[in-house]
């Protein structure tokens, strides 16, 4: 069985999250969300908040397609999330080439660490691309429409967040 570990913050989950997600989950026979426990970022979800956005995103993406996704909290190394859940491969999306020199120094340093555990990159759907999480929370903060960027759920937990 390939299974591949789709790592992130997810604060919050965004369209831009949701492609990477359906389109990973083409390529693996199991996909893990990853939902990192990053104190050092100072997310606006809880833990518990953002891994059940994505266990609802995870459900339909796995009624959609047939895939089997499931959300895996974790607060270790990467590559040690990697070997604990069984990946093989872990998923990164990209936005942009600003994104790449980030991702290619984790590359390197995850090879180092285990190379049997390989780096898939998928970039964005162009319609997509321009979608940060943290761009949306600045846009919700202040009252704007995020609609466009995140689920009818997300959007109402981020409306109630900063009502």
């Amino acid at each position: 069985m390939r299974i591949g570990l789709y790592p992130g913050t997810f604060d919050p989950v965004t369209l831009g999250h949701r492609d990477i997600i359906k389109r990973a989950a083409a390529l693996v026979d199991r996909l893990v969300i990853g939902v990192a426990i990053n104190r050092d970022k100072g997310p606006l979800f809880s833990l518990e908040e953002r891994v059940a956005m994505l266990e609802a995103e995870a459900r339909q993406l796995s009624r959609d397609t047939g895939a089997e996704i499931v959300v895996h909290p974790f607060e270790n190394l990467l590559i040690d999330c990697a070997r604990d859940v069984g990946a093989s491969v872990i998923v990164r999306g990209l936005r942009a080439v600003s994104d790449f020199e980030y991702e290619y120094q984790m590359v390197g340093m995850n090879r180092v660490l285990d190379d049997s555990v390989e780096t898939v990159f998928l970039m964005a759907e162009a319609r997509h691309q321009a979608i940060a999480s943290k761009l949306v929370k600045e846009i919700a903060r202040l009252g704007g429409d995020v609609s466009k960027f995140v689920s009818t759920e997300v959007n109402t937990a981020l409306r109630a967040r900063f009502s």
